[in-house]
């Protein structure tokens, strides 16, 4: 599936629906936000078990598990971007486009967003 098609359909299941957000405090736009970060969480407390229970040793059922978690990250990212006027391929292409300069530059290391 590509991007943008992903971001179409995820829309369906947006309880807000409201892409004309222009105040970044308004609630639609905020439970994105606070969702992102919510499943984010649950993805790395996922992980975290299995290195604290598991020895680190990932299940294919534990994978399963994490996989679904990051569906729920990216279903908000894709909600976030509408939110803010961007498509999702745009937005991974500028990704792209960052690190690749990084790269380019040899500034994959070190910290600071304009590196």
């Amino acid at each position: 599936m590509e991007f943008d098609e992903y971001q179409k359909k995820a829309t369906k299941y947006d309880l807000f629906d409201d892409p004309s957000v222009n105040n970044l405090a308004e609630p639609a736009f905020s439970e994105k936000i606070l969702g992102l970060v919510g499943e984010a969480g649950e993805t790395a407390d996922k992980v975290k078990k299995i290195i604290r229970d598991k020895g680190g040793e990932a299940s294919d059922e534990d994978k399963d598990a994490i996989k679904k978690e990051l569906g729920d990250v990216l279903w908000y990212i894709a909600n976030v971007s509408r939110y803010l006027g961007f498509s999702l391929s745009d937005v991974a292409k500028t990704n792209i486009d960052k690190l690749e300069s990084r790269y380019q530059r040899n500034k994959l290391h070190g910290a600071g967003d304009e590196r």
